[in-house]
């Protein structure tokens, strides 16, 4: 799996948790449903102001390694 599935994957599974749609966390983030569906695919070439907005929501952050 790569780095763009796990991070979709993990997206999911917590906007699941917290018992939103994907709908629902779309409006929240202010992205469209079809960018958030392809966040959660590890699929597109969503901006990473998307993403941000998405982590930003769910409470969660992300951590750049070398």
């Amino acid at each position: 799996m790569n780095s763009a599935s796990e991070l979709g994957a993990t997206l999911q599974r917590t906007r699941k948790s917290h018992g939103l749609t994907q709908e629902q966390l779309a409006e929240l983030a202010g992205i469209s449903e079809r960018t958030l569906r392809s966040i959660e695919r590890g699929a597109g070439n969503p901006s990473i102001e998307a993403v941000l907005s998405v982590v930003d929501v769910l409470g969660l952050r992300i951590v750049v390694t070398e």
